[in-house]
């Protein structure tokens, strides 16, 4: 039984698959930076923060309702990245499919088929289709896009899985799922939305069942050395950026997600760092964005999703400098229930807070030019310096 979330992000990655148990892992011997709520709270805000919880919500939902038509018509259903092991050559949307499997064969899904599975963050429901199919399972999504549900259900219906699958609006954070109500909890790059890691990895546990598996394919930063106490500012005015046009909160680690894992009663933790394994999927979705009628749908989506466009080699260039990993980590409910759920909580944590080193300068804006509407032939203005996402100006 397991528990999986899916990508929320149409610009997904994935890399090198590595297995063994937290402990052993690469990615699981650094220090974890997990403090106490009430130790997080009084230390300065990071750097990376850029947006209220409510304002990312409406942000994402936003993102998602005018860029998902867009890459379903170049990328197909599927709205994460691709799996090329050993730098292999193949067809991209091949390689969106190979991750699913690839992840799956990873966690040992295939050990003990899910009669139920909960896609956290479905996008148009190409993994819970997909998953289905493969498990003859019943499925859940949810995604904050009204857009991406309705287009989910639709194409559930055209390919026959209409009475299998369902997909609505709904907030992970919040999830509207008795406690033990899913064999298998899947999240394939929706984890980097959430505001709140630990409220994310606890409602992963609670509506888990018994036995059951918990999956999250995740953008993360690189795990925290011993002697550190945050990321270096350059890193931190990066990923800043990056998360000014994406809709992103602050980042966490590998190690981060372990320690919540652990918190929640989830057992047997691994991790793996397939960072390397999706490098080949970035380049071809930034020429996908650049040609002719890429362009012009880039237009029509509007001012926001030209925005992500345009900030998608940042992604590539924080793969090269080895600061944002492409983290893989499955844990299991126990037959017990487990330590903290819902109805057992445990002591509240929270991705630690960065100390800055420097104050950091006022974030440029992401686009920093006046954009044209070939439609309403008309132009509008750069927002001034400082300005954030989702207001007005």
């Amino acid at each position: 039984m397991l528990l999986l979330t899916q990508s929320l992000s149409p610009f997904g990655l994935l890399a090198t698959a590595t297995t063994g148990t937290a402990a052993d892992s690469p990615l699981g011997r650094a220090r974890p930076a997990v403090r106490p709520r009430a130790a997080a709270a009084a230390e300065p805000a990071s750097p990376q923060d850029l947006r209220s919880p409510e304002d990312l919500r409406k942000g994402i939902a936003n993102f998602y309702d005018r860029s998902s038509r867009l890459w379903e018509g170049v990328w197909g259903e599927h709205m994460h990245h691709g799996y090329y092991p050993d730098d292999q050559k193949k067809d991209h949307k091949v390689a969106q499919v190979d991750m699913i499997e690839a992840v799956l064969e990873w966690a040992g899904a295939d050990a003990a088929p899910p009669a139920s599975v909960l896609d956290v963050g479905c996008g148009i429901g190409g993994s819970t289709r997909h998953i289905a199919r493969k498990y003859g399972c019943a499925g859940r999504g949810i995604t904050l896009s009204p857009v991406q549900a309705e287009r989910a259900s639709l194409l559930s219906q055209e390919q026959g899985l209409g009475e299998q699958l369902s997909f609505e609006v709904a907030d992970a954070l919040r999830m509207p799922f008795a406690d033990n109500s899913f064999d298998l909890v899947w999240s394939l790059e929706s984890g980097e939305h959430m505001p709140d890691k630990a409220q994310f990895v606890s409602e992963l546990a609670r509506v888990c069942k018994p036995g059951g598996r918990v999956i999250i394919v995740t953008w993360c930063h690189r795990d925290l050395a011993a002697d550190e106490a945050g990321l270096l500012p350059r890193e931190e005015r990066l990923l800043r950026r990056i998360n000014r046009a994406f809709y992103l909160p602050r980042w966490c680690s590998v190690a981060d997600y372990v320690a919540l894992a652990q918190a929640n009663g989830l057992k047997a933790a691994r991790t793996a760092d397939w960072t390397d394994e999706i490098k080949r999927f970035w380049p071809a979705v930034i020429r996908s964005a650049f040609r002719f009628s890429s362009i012009l749908g880039l237009f029509r989506s509007g001012l926001t999703t030209l925005r992500g466009a345009l900030v998608m080699p940042l992604m590539s260039r924080g793969y090269k400098r080895g600061l944002i990993k492409f983290g893989l980590i499955t844990a299991t409910k126990p037959l017990d229930g487990g330590g903290a759920t819902a109805s057992r909580p445990a002591p509240p944590v929270a991705v630690a807070r960065p100390a800055p080193a420097k104050a950091a300068k006022a974030a440029k804006p992401a686009v920093a030019i006046a954009m044209y509407n070939p439609f309403r032939k008309t132009y509008s203005a750069p927002p001034p310096d400082g300005f954030t996402w989702g207001d007005t100006f």
